[in-house]
């Protein structure tokens, strides 16, 4: 039984969610300790839970230790079951990251499976609805995985509230992917939704974002849209060929719209600048398919203490090897996987 120590690098939980995707896939049995210690609420959470109870059910294994709170656990998995599954996190949290943790283990199953996901689709430290769907899942598509996706009602927090499912079609040999040069930008687009705010929010996001930007204001779409409770957030797309990163950042009380742009322009801008087909965040989503794969690269920026926990995860679980590499100085990196 392989032993990992959820205080290891980054230390939050990703660890988690990487070891039940990989240990459902291998069969390899695991113990986490010290579940997501460094963060303020160490243990597992809702969401995290949720996580759990989702791969047992999935892989039809033997969990010890899945309670909230709990800062280790036991898992064992049996054999991956496609079908039709629901799974509700019970609060705001992050239903793109459940999805994310148990999509590798339905991509290996015999038959394609529906998921049904409730609680949050839009929240900060995650993968929006729309990220996933727009940016993560065409490469995905790429690599051989057909997963349609439809979102119902958006979630955002503290509400939760969030509705959307997948159909995921089996796929157990990816195609590896190589993302080693950034295309000419051919497209820009920016998106505010409000859930039951005043529009003129959204509004003024999306004219300071792309007045920042220098980009053309039929570029900006304001919308409302429906949910539980308040919501407020600003998505800017740009698009090299045909791939696509979106920097996304929240409404907040104490924040104002033309922060919220502020704050999602700066991310945008040092995307831009880096000149990088891949930016930090979908350099962390790549790793498991690229490792499933057993080849594949891309260039990114400097890589996030979350990307190499990742790695270094990933390779207890597979006989792959990633290499990360220096480039132009330290503005642009290169990761690569082996077998």
């Amino acid at each position: 039984m392989l032993i990992l120590d959820g205080s290891f690098g980054e230390g939050g939980g990703q660890i988690l969610r990487t070891a039940l995707s990989l240990s459902m896939i291998t069969g390899a049995p695991f113990r986490i300790e010290k579940v997501r210690a460094h963060r303020r609420k160490p243990g597992l959470l809702r969401q995290h839970l949720t996580c759990v109870k989702a791969a047992e059910r999935i892989a039809s294994a033997r969990v010890k230790g899945a309670e909230l709170g709990a800062a280790s656990l036991t898992f064992e998995p049996g054999v991956i079951s496609a079908g039709e599954y629901e799974f509700a996190i019970g609060s705001a949290g992050s239903t793109t990251l459940v999805f994310q943790t148990i999509l590798p283990a339905l991509l290996q199953a015999t038959a394609a499976s529906r998921v049904t996901l409730k609680g949050g689709t839009h929240n900060p430290l995650a993968p929006t609805f729309d990220y996933l769907q727009r940016v993560f899942l065409p490469l995905l598509a790429r690599m051989g995985a057909a997963v349609e996706t439809k979102l119902h009602k958006p979630g955002f927090f503290p509400a939760g509230g969030g509705a959307w499912h997948a159909l995921i079609q089996p796929a157990p040999q990816l195609v590896p992917l190589t993302l080693d040069e950034a295309e000419p930008i051919s497209g820009r687009h920016a998106r505010a939704d409000v859930a039951n705010l005043p529009i003129d929010i959204a509004e003024r996001e999306v004219s300071e974002a792309v007045r920042l930007l220098n980009w053309s204001a039929t570029a900006g779409v304001p919308r409302t849209v429906g949910a539980d409770g308040y919501g407020n957030v600003l998505a800017l797309e740009i698009r090299r060929g045909g791939l696509a990163e979106v920097f996304t950042s929240f409404g907040a009380r104490d924040i104002s719209a033309e922060q919220v742009a502020a704050n999602a322009v700066a991310e945008a801008r040092d995307y831009i600048a880096a000149d990088v087909p891949v930016g930090p965040h979908l350099a962390d989503q790549l790793l498991i398919p690229m490792a499933l794969a057993g080849a594949g690269s891309f260039v990114t920026v400097k890589p996030t203490a979350h990307t190499t926990t990742n790695i270094a995860v990933i390779e207890k679980f597979l006989a792959v090897e990633f290499t990360v590499t220096r480039l132009d100085g330290g503005r642009r990196w290169r990761i690569a996987a082996t077998a």
